[in-house]
């Protein structure tokens, strides 16, 4: 079995995925159509090559234009549903996705309106492909802290949808410590915490994330490798970090994906996992994450298994869920 097909059938689990970050340009062209927005692209193709940042900025100011046409419920269903039905291709059968409400209230559009989509497609996919999900409110950390406390309060009618909070958008000049407070509320509504540190970031900011808002999880965290003790901690409490191979790629976070720091942290023990981040924008959804990191990386079909077995024991899925993945990899592997 060639790794190309070892990564299309072992079951994945995807643990860092922004679901605005999956508008594909078809969709969104048939959607601002539908509710009479203007993209600045004349075609799909002109705004499928406007998709090469040069860092994180130039990403996000063109994933917020993007966003500025989904209006209704049926808009934010049909995005959720479009990104299902391509992950449920890939043999992805766990998801934990970010949603970005404050990229939506601010422009007028209820907080009710966004989750009730969202929520709506990740339930019917569930009933049809059978891909279980929880769902993650993002924080924007370019906005003020009024902001986020004012988000956490409209999702409070909405704990049993959502299982936690995250915080995501610039990362340079944001550090987790501007929302100690609001992550400290968050906890005790009893949110999982969660946040985006170490991407452009410096290694400071993972700490912070970890000492001050209580994270869980560190999504991204490449630049934790400039702390040998910080490294230490990660691995002694064997906290997950949610790498993403392509999209480091495109924002420029590596030059080169030879260059990626995966192999490093596989070495040293830490709990990482390979997911896609904001797919439409990045040129690759799980799959070709893997693929490409694996060929890069000169990866074997042992250490993909572990990436993925990891990425299950990453997620908030039963111990009895994923130990039953988990076998599930390892005999494929020995199968292969």
């Amino acid at each position: 079995m060639t790794i190309e097909e070892f990564i299309k059938k072992i079951p994945k689990t995807e643990l860092h995925l922004h679901i605005e970050g999956t508008f594909e340009p078809e969709l969104m062209f048939e959607i601002a159509k539908r509710n009479n927005k203007i993209i600045n692209y004349s075609s799909v193709e002109e705004l499928k090559k406007a998709y090469h940042f040069n860092n994180l900025q130039e990403f996000l100011d063109i994933y917020y234009e993007g966003a500025n046409v989904l209006i209704t419920e049926q808009d934010f269903y049909d995005l959720t549903w479009a990104y299902l039905t391509k992950v449920y291709s890939q043999n992805i059968v766990h998801v934990e996705i970010f949603f970005d409400p404050q990229t939506h209230t601010d422009r007028g559009i209820a907080f009710e309106t966004v989750i009730n989509g969202i929520y709506k497609a990740l339930e019917d996919s569930q009933q049809e492909y059978g891909i279980t999900f929880k769902l993650i409110m993002s924080f924007l950390r370019h906005l003020d802290e009024a902001s986020a406390f004012k988000t956490l309060e409209e999702a409070l009618p909405y704990k049993d949808w959502i299982s936690g909070v995250g915080l995501d958008s610039s990362e340079v000049g944001n550090p987790p410590s501007k929302f100690e407070r609001v992550f400290a509320k968050a906890l005790e509504e009893g949110f999982i915490t969660v946040a985006h540190a170490g991407e452009e970031g410096p290694a400071e900011y993972i700490w912070e994330a970890l000492d001050l808002l209580k994270v869980t999880r560190i999504d991204h965290g490449n630049r934790c490798l400039d702390d040998e003790n910080l490294v230490q901690k990660l691995v002694d409490l064997q906290i997950p970090l949610t790498l993403c191979p392509l999209s480091n790629l495109e924002l420029k976070v590596v030059q080169d994906l030879k260059e990626h720091p995966l192999p490093k942290m596989m070495e040293k023990n830490l709990l990482v996992t390979i997911n896609s981040d904001d797919p439409a924008y990045f040129g690759g959804y799980m799959n070709e994450n893997y693929l490409e990191t694996a060929k890069a990386l000169q990866l074997s079909k042992a250490e993909i298994a572990t990436l993925a077995k990891n990425s299950f024991t990453a997620s908030w899925l039963t111990d009895q869920e994923k130990e039953e993945y988990i076998l599930q990899i390892q005999t494929l592997l020995i199968n292969s």
